[in-house]
């Protein structure tokens, strides 16, 4: 598991609070480093003060002051390479000038101080080397090398003095801000595959939630018509049984037509929704992958286009409802072709939902079934009459979720539904839905 810049930030805090300091080894390395460089610098400052003529103890502390200044430089590295430019003439602060050097070039100093800090460095340390080489070679008598010598070995001192730390000192600054680069890709990656992630879930349960509202629809299609039916002819079979028992057996038996009818289609879905289990079954349970809720949609979908009612069956759904007492007109304009499966299933279930609510709610009401099929589009109407106040109620329940679902199958195909009381005292559903490509 990685741990973000916020995580990192809020770990590093239990560590700051040295001034300037980000960590405890920093404070321990730099004290160091200041304390070697103040001794060097004490050292040097007994020759420097032989040699200048003033007292030992103030030539001492002269270079401890100096060494010290060391302490500071990862806060003011311009002032620690401006004193160490400044000890040049007095050849003290070899230590400091390599240090502060390396850490003008790592910080986050413009290039431009650097490269011209470095240069003043190197200018002085040329100079510096070049007059004490030239002394010492005018007091050897014995010693006498070319005019060359002096420069190129200033230039090599030099050179050696101040190269080296620049270098290295560019190395670590530009290895610094590249893992620093990195670092906060990587902690935007990690945004990134959050948001994600996130978003996964939401399309995940929208995909669920999708599949069982779907689900929900096609079994209340099913359960709502046949079973209403099945009560209608059950109670017409209560009122004749005593009078007409041949009529009765016929009712009986289309009872138990249509509840094998109702088991049938109940059965094929729930063979639908065991394949989308065994499909799901493989992911952790409270996680499941968005691509195995995306197959179930479409292995459910294309089960259900494929298994479910289709246009030609409308005659069929019709003759039910007359069997059943209902007074039903069945017209169709045009020519009858196929259409795709879950277009033809549409329009069926929104006229098989249509006569359903007609036994539910207008008992004896004369029904008219019409269904056009035009160029681009097939449509259908369901309009009944008022219901017949001689008719016996057979008392069916409403859950009120038929004409959302119908609206609901017809939206989502792209077509229009419109539903509602006629001036007759009766009530119109229509639908009109695109044709769609054909299933060869």
């Amino acid at each position: 598991m990685t741990a973000t810049g916020a995580d990192r930030e809020a770990a590093g805090s239990t560590t700051r609070g040295y001034w300037w300091w980000e960590r405890r080894r920093g404070v321990a390395l730099d004290v160091g480093l200041a304390l070697v460089s103040a001794l060097e610098c004490g050292l040097e400052g007994v020759e420097f003060a032989r040699s200048t003529g003033v007292p030992v103890p103030v030539g001492v502390v002269f270079g401890l002051l100096a060494g010290s200044v060391l302490l500071v430089r990862r806060r003011w590295p311009i002032a620690v390479v401006l004193v160490t430019i400044a000890m040049t003439p007095a050849e003290m602060g070899f230590l400091m000038a390599l240090v502060g050097l390396y850490t003008l070039a790592a910080s986050e100093v413009p290039r431009r101080i650097t490269v011209v800090l470095a240069g003043m460095a190197l200018v002085g340390t040329f100079v510096v080397t070049y007059v004490r080489l030239r002394q010492s070679v005018a007091e050897q008598d014995d010693f006498g090398p070319g005019d060359w010598y002096v420069p190129l070995m200033s230039v090599f001192m030099a050179v050696g003095l101040t190269a080296p730390s620049v270098l290295f000192g560019l190395y670590i600054g530009a290895r610094r801000r590249l893992m620093e680069s990195l670092r906060e890709r990587a902690d935007s990656l990690e945004r990134e595959l959050s948001l994600l992630a996130d978003r996964a879930e939401e399309r995940a349960e929208w995909a669920r939630t999708e599949e069982r509202t779907r689900i929900a629809r096609e079994m209340h299609d099913v359960v709502a018509h046949r079973v209403s039916l099945m009560v209608v002819h059950a109670a017409a079979l209560q009122a004749v049984a005593p009078k007409d028992p041949a009529k009765a057996v016929r009712n009986a038996a289309l009872v138990g037509d249509m509840g094998r009818q109702a088991l049938t289609e109940l059965r094929e879905m729930l063979g639908v929704l065991r394949t989308g289990d065994a499909l799901v079954a493989p992911a952790a349970a409270g996680a499941v992958p968005l691509a195995s809720v995306k197959q179930v949609a479409v292995v459910a979908a294309a089960a259900a286009s494929e298994d479910g009612p289709r246009l030609a069956e409308l005659e069929a759904l019709v003759a039910q409802s007359r069997q059943a007492g209902m007074t039903v007109e069945l017209s169709v304009d045009g020519e009858l072709r196929p259409y795709a499966p879950e277009v033809e299933q549409t329009a069926f279930r929104v006229v098989q939902e249509a006569l359903t609510n007609v036994h539910k709610h207008a008992a004896g009401a004369r029904t008219w079934v019409r269904l056009a099929h035009r160029g681009a589009e097939v449509a259908m109407q369901v309009e009944n009459g008022p219901s017949d106040s001689a008719a016996a109620d057979a008392g069916l329940p409403s859950g009120g979720n038929g004409l959302v679902g119908m609206r609901e199958r017809v939206l989502g195909l792209g077509g229009v539904f419109v539903s509602g009381p006629t001036d007759a005292g009766g009530f119109r559903v229509s639908a009109v839905l695109p044709s769609g490509p054909a299933d060869d």
